[in-house]
């Protein structure tokens, strides 16, 4: 079967939804296990900035940005690398409720200028690692295929 659209060879069937959730499931184990993993060689003292949290959402964003380019502008990929990988693995990696929670301990540990720069620096943070890892990727695999 051929994609009419983009003329490249399709894939025999999508995939059932039960497949779907079972590797976003899966993806999501090893992503959790990963940040529980960073959170045990680098735990973060009670009245300390959460550094750990901070790099794991920083990290991830930027790995989205990567996976999103490599999904998105080549050759299509198979259609369960995308639950996997980015709702599994980065989903169950990053971790935007911790962060919230590491302010809120900030904030009532009496630091609440550190829980604003830490609420402001994580977002900006991530989401420049996630445009910055993009555009990288971006410029190394048009690179490639010149």
């Amino acid at each position: 079967m051929t994609d009419p659209v983009l003329g490249r060879p399709d894939h025999p069937r999508p995939p059932r939804q039960a497949q779907i959730l079972a590797v976003i499931a899966a993806g999501g184990v090893l992503g959790a296990c990963a940040r529980y993993g960073a959170g045990l060689l680098w735990p973060t003292t009670p009245g300390a900035f959460p550094w750990t949290t901070f790099w794991i959402n920083v990290t991830g964003c930027a790995l989205m940005g990567v996976l999103m380019v490599l999904i998105t502008e080549r050759p299509r990929p198979h259609p369960l690398i995308r639950p996997f990988l980015g709702t599994g693995v980065l989903g169950g990696y990053t971790t935007f409720s911790t962060y919230v929670i590491d302010a809120q301990h900030l904030f009532d540990g009496g630091l609440p200028g550190a829980a604003l720069i830490y609420l402001v620096a994580t977002l900006a943070a991530a989401l420049l690692a996630l445009w910055g890892a993009a555009a990288v990727t971006r410029g190394l695999t048009r690179t490639e295929s010149a």
